[in-house]
This record gives structure tokens, C-alpha cells and sequence, in this order.
């Protein structure tokens, strides 16, 4: 390409500077800690009633609301609220160029500390829904490839899968797992270990399932992968500030998280994952070809320099999947104030909480219905989230008709102003789809309001039947 006769510097020069100058301030912003701005949260036990009620402030929801359901979405506090729409506030009265800040330097170096992986591998994106659309679109699969993952994804996963099945040829198996209280961690891994043929090239699987709650074990999902040479892919979306998380020690190579649920930042919010470097303790493996499917900043001629064998990157993939266009420029910084404040209270001491108040109410479920009525695991504490899943009806026509489901969650959520869901899932040897009560405490509920839950599902249950 040539200048023209005054000079000009070439298009491809110009946006060339333009790039590394940003690169170059995002990387320096990055490395920069912010100050905590939320200094006065307690860092206590949440079972201390007066370190809870603190926590309880910080939001919003009406005290004859009891929100069960932080598995659809959880409720933003009061700080992170603050900060939505304010940059369109500044950007209306003082109009400039949007396009600079929209590499989210300072969110994604915040959120990489937090989640234990390097700014070059981590994208703000609007849900777990669009990390796993641009994850599956963006690895190279041939016809007859085939993906490994379970009956029990979200359709955020399903979708896509769906969509690489139809157009691409992929093959897609779907394992349906082990359920119930005696759920064990090496159940799950022999069942993938089992299916994985010549023809597998991903296995993918659920963080935490939403179906039922089940928390797959990831760090040994993984290394099956590993020995297999397989690229390994997680829809991490319950993990995001439910659990301690440390993306490198996951050995994953992709992973997606929303924003919304556990972790409480904005709708319309979520991580992408991707590794980017080649970290033997945690994956041994080569990179995967990754393609950043929407992207501007990808080169618009010419190619990529080669991915990295080894512990420094060659380029930063993460950048080129946020750069995307004009954005919401208050969700990310949202989100990130998000993230400040799960940090200040204790990633540790929420899960240990959150799993505490799972674990109070599986034991109200055993003690009424007996633990035959949980779909969620109870024996083994490594598959234990925040979710539980049961079925209430004995009766076979009530527990098999959706409408019942239908009718106790609005029933519950009129008479007694609970929030949760009913989910659907196939068991395994069973032809029918089965249906249960889904519960998703959070930090902002107490086990009063567990066992005020306990008492009302009893109650209405007794009533439907």
C-alpha cells in the first residue's frame, strides 16, 4: 500500500500506532492495584448476625422478598447500582471518543487478580451465553469432530452446540450424569473417561450444573483431558463469586462465567477465559487454534504471530475479543466494583457461607422427605454448591406433570413472596423428563429464612398433594 503525494502515513501504519499506544496504556493500567473503595465491609464471619446485617445492607431487595434464585440471577448491590449509567451520564455531556476505554484495562486487571489468571486471558462479555458462542465458534473443528459434554448443560451451551452440530457436521454426545445424595466426584470423571473415543476432540462440561446443582469436579475433568490431548471447555457460569477461583490451577483452556448470578454485578455481564500461555504445572498441553470471532482488532491483513509454547504470550487474545466496537462503558466498571467488594468481605468466607446455608437446607429436605427426594449430591462435598434440587411430590401424576411445577413455584412466590424455580432434566434409565424445586441461596439470605423456606414448602406441598 502506498502513501499518497503529501506523504500520508499508510492507513495500516496509523492503525498499527494506534494499537500499540493502547496496548500499551491498557498493560500499565493493568499492572496498576487499585485502592480498595470499599473499606468499611466487614471481612468477618457471616454467621457474626452484626457482620450479615452489614452484608444484608448493601442491598436492595424488600424485606418480604426472599430471593432463592441467585442460579438465574442474583441482586446487584447498592454500590455497584452506583455506578451503572454513568459513563453515558459523562459521555452525554461531554461527548469524546469511546473507542479507548472500551479495552476495560482497569476491570480486567482487577477481575484477573481476582479469578487467578494474566490480563491477556480475560474479556468482559455480556453473559456466560456469549463467552460460550465465541469459545465454540472461535476453536477449529472439522466434520466428524465430536464434543463430549452432558444432558445437563444450560442451553447457553446447548445452543451453540447445536449450531456447530448443523452447520459444521460436529458430532455432539451428551453423557447423562449420575444424580441423587450418593453422587460421587469419581462417578463423573469415569463417566467421561468411558465415552472418549478417536473422534473426541473437546470434552466440555458445567462448573456447577444448573439443573440440580451439582459442582463437576474441574481440576480432574482437566487432567483427563490432558492425558488425552483434548482441549477442555467449562461453562463456569455459577462459579463467579460462589467459589474461590483460580483459573490457572483449573487447567482449563476456556471457561465462561456470568456476572449476574453469584457473583451480583449488572445484567448483560460476564467473563470469557481463555488460556493464553503455556503453564506446565497447571496444563501441559499446546495451545489450542483459537480464533477471536468478533473482533476489531484483529489484524485486517496479514496474520497473527504464532501462539506461544511457553510462559510469555505472543499476543494478547483477550484483547482482541474485547475490542469488539462501541460498548456499554459502565457494566464492566460496574461488575469490577462487583468483584472489589466480594473481595473485601472474602471469596473464601462467602462459599463457606453460601455452602453452609445449601447444606441447612438439604438437611430440612432429609429430615421430611428423606434423602431419596434430593436430585442434588449430599455424600460427597466436593460436588456440593449453593444449588438444591429436590423433588417434593411422592405422587407419581403430580411429580411427572409440569403444571404442578408450574403452579408451586407461583404459588410460592404469591402466598409466601419466595423467588425459586423448577428445573427439567432426564435421569438416566428413565424415559420421561423429571422436574424438581430448584434453591439458590446467596450471602444477602440467613438460615432463618432457610428454615422460614423449609416450613413453606412443607406446608404447600401438603396442600397440592
Amino acid at each position: 500500500m502506498s502513501t499518497d503525494i503529501q506523504g500520508a502515513i499508510e492507513p495500516s501504519a496509523a492503525v498499527a500506532a494506534a494499537r500499540e499506544r493502547a496496548e500499551a496504556e491498557a498493560a500499565e493500567q493493568a499492572a496498576v492495584v487499585p485502592e480498595p473503595k470499599y473499606r468499611h465491609l466487614p471481612s468477618g464471619s457471616l454467621e457474626d448476625p452484626a457482620n450479615w446485617q452489614e452484608i444484608r445492607d448493601l442491598f436492595t431487595i424488600v424485606p418480604d422478598h426472599m430471593h432463592l434464585n441467585a442460579g438465574t440471577m442474583g441482586s446487584a448491590p447498592k454500590p455497584v447500582l452506583d455506578v451503572l449509567g454513568a459513563a453515558d451520564r459523562q459521555y452525554a455531556a461531554r461527548p469524546a471518543d469511546p473507542y479507548p476505554p472500551t479495552t476495560l484495562a482497569e476491570t480486567r486487571g482487577v477481575l484477573a487478580r481476582s479469578y487467578g489468571c494474566d490480563f491477556d486471558e480475560i474479556a468482559v462479555v455480556q453473559g456466560a451465553a456469549d463467552g460460550n458462542a465465541r469459545i465454540l465458534n472461535g476453536i477449529d473443528l472439522e466434520p466428524g469432530d465430536e464434543v463430549l459434554t452432558t444432558t445437563h448443560e444450560c442451553y447457553t451451551m446447548h445452543a451453540p452446540l447445536n449450531v456447530l452440530h448443523n452447520r459444521r457436521g460436529i458430532v455432539v454426545t451428551k453423557l447423562t450424569p449420575p444424580l441423587g445424595p450418593d453422587t460421587s466426584a469419581d462417578e463423573i470423571v469415569d463417566m467421561f473417561a468411558s465415552a472418549i473415543t478417536s473422534r473426541t476432540k473437546v470434552i466440555e462440561w458445567a462448573g456447577v450444573t444448573f439443573t440440580v446443582g451439582t459442582r463437576f469436579p474441574t481440576r480432574a475433568l482437566a487432567e483427563l483431558a490432558h492425558r488425552h490431548g483434548l482441549i477442555s471447555i467449562v461453562d463456569g457460569a455459577h462459579l463467579p463469586g460462589q467459589f474461590e477461583l483460580n483459573l490457572h490451577e483449573t487447567g482449563v483452556d476456556f471457561f465462561s462465567g456470568s456476572g449476574a448470578k453469584y457473583q451480583c454485578g449488572p445484567m448483560g455481564t460476564g467473563i470469557l477465559y481463555a488460556r493464553n500461555k503455556v503453564l506446565p504445572e497447571y496444563n501441559p498441553l499446546p495451545l489450542p487454534r483459537f480464533w477471536p470471532v468478533i473482533s476489531l482488532w484483529y489484524p485486517v491483513e496479514g496474520v497473527l504471530p504464532p501462539r506461544t509454547t511457553g510462559r510469555e504470550h505472543t499476543s494478547d487474545v483477550a484483547t482482541l475479543l474485547q475490542k469488539t466496537g462501541s460498548a456499554d462503558l459502565s457494566r464492566g466498571p460496574a461488575l469490577q466494583a462487583a468483584r472489589e467488594i466480594w473481595d473485601r468481605i472474602g471469596q473464601r468466607n462467602i462459599e463457606t457461607y453460601v455452602l453452609g446455608l445449601s447444606r441447612h437446607l438439604k438437611q430440612r429436605i432429609v429430615d421430611h422427605w428423606g434423602p431419596e427426594a434430593l436430585y442434588s449430591p449430599w455424600h460427597d462435598e466436593r460436588l456440593h454448591s449453593g444449588i438444591v434440587a429436590f423433588q417434593p411430590f411422592t405422587d407419581e401424576r403430580l411429580a411427572a406433570d409440569p403444571r404442578t411445577f408450574v403452579e408451586f413455584e407461583e404459588r410460592m412466590e404469591r402466598e409466601y413472596g419466595i423467588n425459586l424455580r423448577f428445573t427439567f432434566f432426564p435421569v438416566r434409565d428413565s424415559a420421561r423428563e423429571h422436574y424438581a424445586v430448584r434453591l439458590a441461596p446467596h450471602l444477602y439470605n440467613n438460615h432463618d429464612e432457610m428454615d422460614r423456606a423449609a416450613d413453606a414448602l412443607i406446608k404447600l406441598t401438603k396442600e397440592m398433594s
